[in-house]
């Protein structure tokens, strides 16, 4: 496994919308390892794959530690309640802002073995289910935030 190098806002490809995985390969498997090794060191919860500079629609989630969800062409099926709170990310550093997202969310999308599976988060599980497949057309927290503060100096990483 190797920490692939986290694109900063400023970057285009954040900008991008990417394309769906047409065949689970080796080189997916790696990049699945890749991303969930990146996303640990940076002391994440979610890593998307265009923020890594690949164009791909894969997303690393671990808000528990030792739960790692892989997804493969994600998409959210269902959602509902409404809750607001406060959202970082590794490609924008030392921001925070404060956005509405659903309570409850389905994802379907593909695991490791390209098997369509289904799972449904609530509370901080669907707050990063939303921001991660959000990274996969190109949109960012900070695009729907209602406010956005900087981190203090002696809170940063």
């Amino acid at each position: 496994m190797a920490k692939l190098k986290i694109v900063k806002v400023g970057d285009d490809i954040l900008r991008k919308r990417c394309r769906p995985v047409e065949e689970i390969t080796p080189k997916t498997l790696r990049l699945l390892d890749d991303m969930a090794e990146t996303m640990r060191a940076a002391q994440g919860v979610g890593l998307a794959a265009p923020q890594v500079g690949i164009l791909r629609r894969i997303v690393v989630i671990e808000v528990e530690e030792g739960n790692l969800i892989e997804l493969i062409n994600p998409k959210i099926i269902a959602y509902a309640g409404e809750q607001e709170g406060t959202e970082g990310c590794l490609s924008v550093p030392n921001k925070w802002g404060t956005v509405k997202r659903p309570m409850h969310v389905t994802v379907r999308a593909l695991n490791r073995h390209g098997e369509e599976f289904e799972i449904t988060g609530s509370e901080f599980l669907a707050r990063a289910f939303c921001h991660e497949l959000d990274h996969l057309d190109g949109k960012l927290y900070i695009d729907i935030a209602s406010a956005i503060e900087t981190v203090p100096a002696d809170e940063q990483k």
